[in-house]
């Protein structure tokens, strides 16, 4: 597809990391536009399924947390640097790849990511208690690992993809976050049962990434051509107007790494946007670490479990909550992207609102969660799912916020540091800072059932003031979002 146009782009603008050539007047050549080929579809599926891998490998831990708790012996701030250091090392890698992913063979990237992350989650299942501290380190690289996945992978859809499908093809692509989330908590659970071993939870999903290096190699091409903002400006009726360059005429220059923040740095839809999703990514962050903990110290109070002491710890939460999480995840994604296709055709600025409205009513179902824990369990189940149900609205919406309001060139870096910032201030510290609350409420009172969970209970109403904070910065994203539009087009 679309041979005659690339044979006779300049080579910056059919490798990686090219800018677009400007604009002028020259020749015409008939370009025939077909729909996506079966091609394009294959490599979608092949990078939804890397993307299941991914986060069902981030939320393996979260699944088993009551016996990684009590085979290392952790205490609730210790726990929750688990995630920590996983998200710490995440963000940091982010950049760096996102740098290279614009320069570089994207397909290489994605399949020493990984190679990478899945052989340290296979070498992790072999750790005793008694080097607790190799267990942390190896969750830190297994965060390296699925960070060149996450900035990379989008950037290969919507460079296959038009804007109305890459919109659809960005949504199923997202739907695997929580798919991914959830079923990493049902598979750790279900593994710790059938084998009264919780280290098993950590060699199913290596299997299942050789199998996507596998298909990485053999269906996603080495290079996709970047559809930049004057590709599709010039796509007219079948028809492309390629630019022939006339002697000495300007040429955009490759700009540096710097030049790319300064000018993501100006673009207030772009901050205002990452620091909502920040705020998305605090409370999830601190719901997918704490949430069957939490519950678990609930029933504890009111009789319906006994204290996990010497026998296994049940699992029924965490497989409870990854369904939730794959039923929630699923319908919000779908919703959100149904919704916000809708609304574009009468308000440009529905994005950004979508994600505010959904932030605040998912604040609200968060409290009054937290609230009617100590009472009725089920009520809580119901308030958590419809949280969690208003976050997912946000996953594709967001991604897609950035790819119109940033111009292609800078894609792969803007996704990096919307990483970057969105994990630094949001989940790389909420599961530690909610179990140092934790600690610091438990230190001032007798350890007792009652004040281990009302420790967890008080920590938690956090995560409902930050999404409304959260809900606050995509309101301001409306405001900007239309002149920032038309900038990156321009």
């Amino acid at each position: 597809e679309n041979t005659s146009l690339q044979s006779q782009l300049p080579p910056e603008e059919q490798n990686y990391g090219a800018t677009a050539a400007p604009v002028s007047q020259g020749a015409s050549v008939p370009v025939w536009r077909r729909g996506p080929v079966k091609r394009e579809y294959l490599i979608v599926a092949v990078l939804c399924y890397g993307n299941l891998i991914n986060f069902m490998d981030w939320f393996i831990v979260p699944g088993i947390l009551l016996d990684v708790q009590k085979y290392f012996e952790l205490s609730d701030g210790n726990t929750g640097l688990l995630q920590t250091v996983f998200i710490l090392c995440y963000m940091v890698a982010a950049p760096i790849f996102g740098y290279v992913g614009d320069r570089y063979n994207r397909k290489i990237i994605l399949g020493a990511g990984i190679f990478f992350w899945s052989s340290v989650t296979l070498g992790s299942s072999f750790i005793t208690e008694s080097y607790s501290w190799i267990f942390f380190l190896s969750r830190g690289l297994v965060g390296i690992g699925t960070a060149s996945y996450s900035t990379i992978a989008p950037t290969i859809i919507a460079d296959l993809f038009e804007e109305g499908k890459r919109t659809t093809m960005l949504s199923i692509f997202y739907i695997f976050i929580p798919v991914g989330s959830g079923l990493g908590y049902v598979l750790a659970a279900g593994m710790a049962d059938a084998t009264d071993d919780w280290h098993w939870a950590f060699r199913i999903t290596p299997c299942m990434g050789g199998l996507a290096l596998v298909l990485l190699i053999l269906l996603v091409p080495h290079r996709t051509q970047r559809r930049t903002a004057a590709h599709r400006a010039l796509s007219i009726s079948g028809t492309i107007r390629i630019a022939t360059e006339k002697p000495g005429a300007h040429r955009t220059a490759k700009t540096t790494w710097c030049q790319d923040v300064v000018s993501l740095a100006k673009n207030w839809s772009f901050v205002s946007s990452s620091l909502g999703l920040t705020a998305m990514a605090f409370v999830t962050g601190a719901l997918g670490m704490w949430v069957p903990l939490f519950l678990y110290r609930a029933q504890v109070v009111q009789g319906l479990a006994s204290p996990c002491i010497e026998e296994s710890c049940s699992s029924s939460n965490s497989l409870i909550f990854g369904g939730i999480t794959i039923g929630t995840g699923i319908l919000g994604v779908i919703s959100g992207a149904e919704v916000a296709r809708r609304l574009r055709k009468i308000n440009n600025k529905a994005d950004p609102l979508i994600c505010a409205t959904s932030m605040f009513i998912s604040a609200l179902c968060l409290y009054v969660a937290l609230m009617v824990a100590q009472t009725n369990i089920l009520s809580t189940f119901i308030f958590i799912a419809f949280g969690e149900l208003f976050l997912s609205v946000n996953w594709a919406v967001v991604t897609d916020i950035l790819l119109y309001v940033v111009t292609p060139r800078r894609q792969s870096t803007a996704i990096a540091l919307q990483i970057l910032v969105s994990h630094l201030l949001g989940d790389a510290g909420s599961p530690y800072l909610i179990g140092i609350i934790s600690n610091a409420i438990q230190a001032k009172h007798a350890h007792s059932l009652q004040w281990s969970f009302w420790s967890m209970q008080y920590s938690f109403i956090l995560c409902a003031f930050v999404g409304v904070f959260g809900g606050g910065f995509f309101l301001l994203t409306s405001f900007y979002i239309e002149e920032d539009r038309k900038e990156a087009e321009r």
